[in-house]
């Protein structure tokens, strides 16, 4: 049985720095490419960042470029999102998924983690 559990949210200032994990188990994870969604309150599911299976490649939305960046430890089948100068825009719940090949839409991916709640004061 395949787990995605994220860990880290908490409620913070804006400023202030956050990072978020992404405990995988019951998938050979480094097979995988990772990525990084959040959903705010009544708006659509969003794609953050995402990392290919190797670590070579990243994507990101603009709306985080240069302040988030992902990263993954194969050996702890763990993901990252380092979260730095955060805004109140950030708030939403933050999902990891996994996925076959990287990618940025919600539907290439094929497991989903339960999320973790970011909450960014202004």
């Amino acid at each position: 049985q395949v787990q995605l559990v994220e860990s880290g949210g908490g409620l913070v200032q804006a400023g202030d720095s956050l990072r978020l994990s992404c405990a995988a188990s019951g998938l050979t994870f480094r097979r995988y490419a990772l990525g990084w969604f959040r959903q705010a309150p009544g708006k659509e599911r969003e794609f953050v960042a995402a990392i290919s299976w190797s670590g070579g490649s990243t994507y990101y939305a603009d709306s985080v470029k240069g302040r988030f960046t992902i990263s993954r430890d194969n050996a702890k089948n763990t993901v990252y999102l380092q979260m730095n100068s955060l805004k109140p825009e950030d708030t939403a719940v933050y999902y990891c998924a996994a996925a076959l090949t990287i990618a940025t839409m919600s539907a290439e991916y094929d497991y989903w983690g339960r999320g973790t709640q970011v909450t960014v004061s202004s």
